[in-house]
């Protein structure tokens, strides 16, 4: 028999914040997997701020969503039917399995996890894309050393958290820039950042002259906009600055908003540097075992903010973009 299939399609392009009118959400039977296929019944789905670039049209690191698709996202599930010797009913995996309850197509992408190991969501933080995120853009393009200055924007979030505790294992003096008090508690008094800015609460400018009176040697940055250009005015000689992502300019009506103070990179001989993580594939292995090293000597946390019900997923997703998410964003089938 059967099973039902809820999913989101895709319906139109979104103008601004994401509405759920631009979504088909649809119940249908779920696929039986073909030749090679198999079907996986998704338990959690990772929520990014990337997924908000993907629905619009235009060219970018990864083709955008057609209209009439599901909506694509990352997550992890456990395979219940196979016609691929690769797997079997009961192996669980991670990759890109849309906005729905079940996957049905190759497994091309998709790679097998234990969830003796660790909890599922797990997987799609620290373990997952997430975690690699962290890793590859703080180490490859940031490349700290000991005893710089690191700067990072969103710090309370999934990347910026892990990001932190990175630079703190690399012996650097970590400040992260955070909205309201219990984010910034949390940065300083359970990861241990050396100073914390609420840019809620207070000038942020103000906040990089009192924490980094040294200067920023390396700028993580996951919002854009006018932290940005606050944190340009700050740099120091041959500073890195990693584009991770402008989670403030997302929803915009407008063109995006570019650093106005572009020419301290001039002045400093710095260096601005964009990211995508799937330019390090081939490396995941070798990241996904330290750092879950580190996890297992207590040497990095990892915090996800669990929401249940896929029917809700357009009002979780605004979530990010609000700043209402604590951690690593990730969706209860």
């Amino acid at each position: 028999m059967s099973q039902s299939n809820r999913r989101f399609l895709l319906a139109k392009r979104p103008v601004g914040a994401v509405r759920r009118d631009d979504f088909t959400f649809e119940t249908v039977p779920a696929q039986a997997p073909g030749a090679g296929q198999i079907q996986v019944r998704n338990l959690y789905l990772s929520l990014d701020p990337a997924m908000r670039g993907w629905m619009n049209e235009g060219k970018s690191y990864i083709p955008p969503v057609a209209l009439g698709e599901v909506m694509r996202a990352l997550g992890v599930g456990e395979v219940v039917a196979s016609n691929h010797p690769d797997y079997k009913p009961g192996d669980h995996v991670s990759g890109a399995l849309g906005v729905q309850d079940y996957f049905t197509g190759q497994p091309q992408g998709l790679y097998k996890i234990d969830p003796r190991l660790a909890p599922l969501p797990r997987y799609l933080s620290a373990l997952g894309m997430t975690g690699m995120t962290a890793y590859f853009a703080l180490l490859e393009v940031g490349q700290p050393k000991a005893g710089d200055t690191v700067v990072i924007s969103g710090a309370a979030g999934a990347v910026g958290s892990i990001v932190g505790q990175i630079a703190k294992l690399k012996g650097c003096h970590v400040v992260g820039i955070a909205g309201g008090a219990q984010k910034c508690q949390y940065l300083k008094d359970e990861l241990g950042f050396d100073g914390v800015i609420d840019y809620k609460a207070e000038d942020v400018l103000a906040g990089l002259k009192r924490e980094c009176p040294k200067g920023v040697d390396v700028y993580f940055d996951n919002v854009g906009g006018e932290i940005l250009d606050a944190v340009l005015t700050r740099i120091n000689f041959k500073a890195r600055i990693v584009i991770c992502g402008a989670i403030s300019q997302y929803n915009n009506k407008q063109a995006v908003k570019g650093p106005a103070n572009y020419l301290a990179l001039l002045v400093n001989r710095a260096r601005m540097e964009g990211f995508v993580v799937t330019d390090h594939a081939k490396e995941y292995g070798k990241a996904a075992q330290e750092m879950a090293g580190w996890l297992a000597a207590g040497k990095v946390k990892s915090k996800e903010d669990v929401v249940e019900g896929l029917e809700t997923f357009p009002e979780t997703l605004l979530k990010l973009f609000s700043g209402e998410n604590f951690g690593k964003l990730v969706l209860k089938v």
